[in-house]
């Protein structure tokens, strides 16, 4: 029985040692070396070094002068720990009235606007950083207003922003609502 058993945990200490320490800590200083700024979180920082957020991760905007990002299910918005979906399907009741009050708003702010389905929808992670080129763009004129700035000049900065689709295929075009935030600070500070 001893003799089974020694061959039994010298493979395991092995296999743990190998496996749960060497190549994890390889892989890690593979991607500290190659990739260090996604390794790290993709991490946004002000002139002064200090992090403002992640460009991976959705932060709440509520301010007129901010693009608004796409609602979220995670926790109590945009909540990394508590990151998931509604999990509601079409035909629940509390989700359908949900969109048709956020849509309904919209139309207010935008009459005659058609609205964007991530304007109103949530997104399976709830932490989504990205809406849609169209998304952006209905919200161009309450953000200039707010600004005090020409429609154009904001509906400009987004424009700049509007990332492609990878390797022109694969997914669809995207702006990332910090970015274009951090550019509207940018040229109207305060």
């Amino acid at each position: 029985m001893l003799s089974h058993l020694r061959p039994a945990l010298v493979s395991m200490g092995l296999f743990t040692a190998l496996l749960g320490l060497a190549y994890p800590l390889a892989i890690t200083g593979v991607a500290q070396a190659a990739f260090p700024h996604q390794a790290n979180g993709s991490l946004v920082r002000d002139a002064k070094g200090g992090v403002i957020g992640s460009a991976l991760i959705g932060q709440p905007f509520a301010a007129a002068k901010y693009l608004h990002p796409r609602p979220s299910a995670a926790g109590a918005g945009y909540d990394a720990s508590a990151s998931s979906g509604s999990n509601m399907g079409p035909m629940n009741e509390a989700l359908a009235e949900r969109v048709k009050t956020e849509a309904d708003a919209l139309r207010v702010q935008s009459p005659g606007a058609v609205i964007p389905a991530d304007a109103v929808t949530t997104s399976g992670s709830g932490l989504d950083p990205d809406i849609s080129p169209a998304n952006a763009r209905l919200q161009a004129a309450r953000v200039a207003k707010a600004r005090g700035l020409p429609t154009a000049q904001v509906e400009a900065v987004i424009e700049a922003h509007v990332q492609g689709s990878l390797l022109g295929f694969i997914g669809q075009p995207r702006v990332n609502v910090l970015a274009v935030n951090r550019a509207l600070d940018a040229r109207t500070p305060g």
